[in-house]
């Protein structure tokens, strides 16, 4: 390897692993910013939230590496332009094709690695992430209460109690009903202070009360026998009840297989079976509809007992008219039962057809998304790359400003291509490569222009340009009006002479 390349190598080594990290963490305090509402208050770890932070970590990375490979490419050639290092290197004769040359190597080992992370690791998170969001769902609020109003976090317990103390935890005024008893017994406790809190297992409540009264209303075994109500008078009085949702369950992650937690290859065998699904449905829909509901076929009748006979429609109505009124009106019950059972059962099975459809969807989005993400990294390469040599200004001004607008043009149309694909309206393939095959032509624009060192952002040069346009139409302009005999502008007619 020249000396030149790895030069070039590590100025460009640096700001993708900063950038990429920068980036990462942004997009994690993103995704926790929309989970908040269901991470606060229900007593998580730590370990439990940088789990979670972890799961997310990996299925971002499909997202971040495009805009790390922007942000990198685009600093690194916009620093080296920046310290006249581009202009030192073209005039000792290597073109910018070949400067890049190490980088374009580099970076398709970063695409290909991204594949890999897509296709492996991402199910994996995905189908995690989805399991460890659901427990965390599913786990009760930690046990807070407030002045003067009832806690009912728990099933079958309300706790009021009107003041805490915040130092010392003290509660003053407790009051709790207490219906859990499977006999339906119905316990009141009141208590001028105590301490409640849950044990370190989080599966029982522990309940020290001071000076106060229980009221137990023990109901009969049969509906005349009357209730009876008991009452205990207390100096310290202390109870451990079962509350269970409070500890953390996990759940088995396989109730969360989807298209997302799908490699390549299940993906395509999935695709394989639900496209034989759906044209076997949709072709034999119609076969039972007509043989069962619209025209059965009676086997009790033998095919030579009646006669076949060729009747037109218009006739065949005739003669049901002509029946009397209580043949016609079993005739049309019966049709329109048919009608009815027919309607029942092509409506179930279009439902199940459209599922299945959806589901193809679904699946062939998430293929072409892994397969479309190698591609953009090394097209965001090359706008970053050229646009960095044309800029010509490194650090985290201008180059963060450019790469922000080209991927959030990339993200919005993305995101479109893929709505519109899974909801059937574009073809996967179209939705989920749309936003490469706009991109493309501009990469290749903006290197053609670096290449060639042309002035693509520089004011005078689009000015000038603008004055030759304006000159030719005026000067098209001048030529038509002496052709239709008008004089030509800024000239006086003779007649004003």
């Amino acid at each position: 390897m020249k000396t030149v390349h790895k030069l070039i190598l590590k100025s460009y080594a640096g700001p993708m692993v900063l950038t990429f990290f920068i980036v990462l963490f942004v997009f994690i305090m993103q995704f926790m910013w929309r989970y908040i509402d269901e991470l606060v208050g229900k007593g998580l770890g730590m370990d439990v939230i940088l789990e979670l932070m972890m799961y997310a970590a990996v299925t971002l990375i499909p997202m971040v590496l495009p805009l790390a490979t922007l942000f990198a490419a685009v600093m690194t050639m916009g620093n080296m332009g920046e310290n006249y290092e581009l202009l030192a290197l073209k005039s000792a004769g290597i073109s910018l094709p070949k400067i890049m040359r190490p980088l374009i190597i580099l970076v398709l080992f970063v695409a290909v690695g991204s594949f890999f992370v897509a296709n492996n690791l991402v199910p994996i998170a995905t189908k995690k992430i989805s399991a460890l969001l659901y427990d965390i769902r599913q786990q009760k609020q930690s046990i807070e209460f407030k002045d003067g109003l009832f806690f009912n976090g728990m099933d079958d317990i309300s706790i009021r109690v009107d003041r805490q103390d915040p130092k010392t935890k003290l509660l003053n005024g407790v009051l709790i009903y207490d219906t859990s008893d499977p006999n339906g017994n119905m316990t009141t406790t009141l208590a001028d202070s105590g301490y409640i809190s849950l044990s370190d297992d989080k599966k029982y409540l522990l309940v020290t009360l001071y000076s106060g009264e229980r009221y137990e209303q023990a109901r009969g075994y049969k509906w005349f026998d009357n209730s009876e109500l008991r009452q205990n008078i207390f100096d310290v009085y202390n109870m451990v009840m079962k509350v269970p949702g409070f500890d953390f369950e996990r759940t088995d992650q396989s109730m969360f297989n989807g298209s997302q937690t799908k490699n390549v290859r299940e993906l395509q065998a999935g695709i394989d079976s639900l496209e034989k699904i759906s044209s076997e449905s949709a072709s034999a829909s119609y076969e039972p509809l007509l043989n069962t509901f619209i025209f059965p076929f009676d086997k009790s009748l033998a095919s030579d007992s009646i006669p076949h006979v060729d009747m037109p429609r218009a006739e065949l109505a005739e003669k049901i008219e002509n029946l009397p009124v209580r043949s016609k009106v079993s005739i049309y019950d019966v049709a329109l039962n048919k009608a009815r059972n027919s309607r029942s059962y092509y409506s179930f099975d279009e439902a199940t057809s459209k599922e299945a459809l959806n589901q193809l969807y679904r699946y062939k989005v998430e293929w072409h998304k892994k397969m479309s993400l190698p591609v953009s990294i090394m097209i965001f390469f090359l706008i970053g790359a050229p646009l960095g040599a044309i800029i010509r200004k490194g650090g985290l001004g201008m180059p963060v400003v450019v790469s922000v607008g080209f991927f959030v043009i990339y993200y919005i149309i993305t995101i479109t291509g893929e709505k519109m694909a899974r909801e059937g309206s574009w073809d996967s393939f179209l939705g989920m490569w749309i936003a490469t095959f706009i991109l493309l032509p501009i990469s290749v624009y903006l290197t053609y222009k670096a290449t060639n060192d042309s002035n693509l952002f520089n004011a005078e040069w689009y000015l000038a340009r603008y004055k030759k346009i304006s000159a030719f139409f005026r000067s098209l302009f001048r030529r038509n009006a002496l052709r239709g005999g008008l004089p030509p502008a800024g000239t006086a007619s003779s007649e004003t002479r």
